[in-house]
């Protein structure tokens, strides 16, 4: 069904999106009205349809419906005040730019953390496209590093993240995320089975540092790994 609701613009596959319930909360909703896919797509007159599109170095943009549910299952930890947000596997900036239209507070950060290093000049030359991006660049509320997700990524204060948000394939649910989670605080990430399957899970820290995971749905995403050699 997810297909059907691609629109002609940016706002008219958001309303669609909305429409068919793959977006459900007016938060999301509003969050992803406000950041034009067509900024992300290599191809822009391919960028409000719901599917995944290729931006080049063996990695890809996900649907805006998978989009959403990352947002949407993240959201309790990222409207928190002043949240700490990590989003590896950044790819093209465009969940990263939705997410940071989703956090709150003059403390409030997201990083986007990418193994490849023109992705991640990427992503920041795309959130530079509009005023918006560009704002929250020049203020330090979103900035783009580079460096192994499977490590997950300890900035100048060790501070650990609310939440965060995996945008490839994992073998597992690693170690050094969990560790970086703050009391409470969620994982989004897609693991591989020895079946080769991938589902999505949620891994959640709760205040007093127990962990619990949960398995969500099946899906399809390039794996979580080194970088391609040239």
């Amino acid at each position: 069904m997810a297909w059907r609701c691609s629109g002609a613009t940016n706002a008219e596959l958001i309303q669609n999106l909305f429409a068919a319930s793959l977006i459900t909360s007016p938060a999301v909703k509003e969050a992803m009205m406000k950041v034009d896919r067509a900024h992300y797509c290599p191809v822009p007159s391919h960028a409000y349809e719901d599917s995944p599109q290729s931006i080049g170095h063996a990695a890809t943009i996900s649907a805006p419906h998978m989009h959403a549910h990352a947002a949407e299952s993240l959201l309790p930890f990222l409207s928190r005040p002043n949240a700490r947000i990590l989003d590896i596997g950044s790819g093209s900036g465009y969940l990263t730019a939705v997410l940071a239209e989703l956090v709150s507070g003059p403390n409030s950060r997201v990083v986007g953390l990418e193994h490849i290093p023109q992705l991640r000049d990427m992503a920041e030359t795309n959130m530079r496209k509009g005023e918006r991006g560009t704002e929250m660049l020049e203020k330090g509320k979103v900035r783009f590093v580079v460096g192994d997700g499977r490590k997950g990524f300890n900035d100048e204060g060790g501070e650990g993240w609310d939440a965060i948000h995996v945008g490839a394939a994992a073998v597992e649910v690693h170690g050094e995320l969990v560790e970086q989670l703050r009391c409470p605080g969620r994982i989004f990430i897609p693991v591989e089975d020895e079946r080769g399957e991938q589902f999505v899970w949620t891994v959640d820290k709760d205040v007093e540092g127990t962990v619990t995971k949960k398995r969500l749905f099946g899906v399809r995403y390039v794996p979580l790994t080194d970088a391609p050699r040239p």
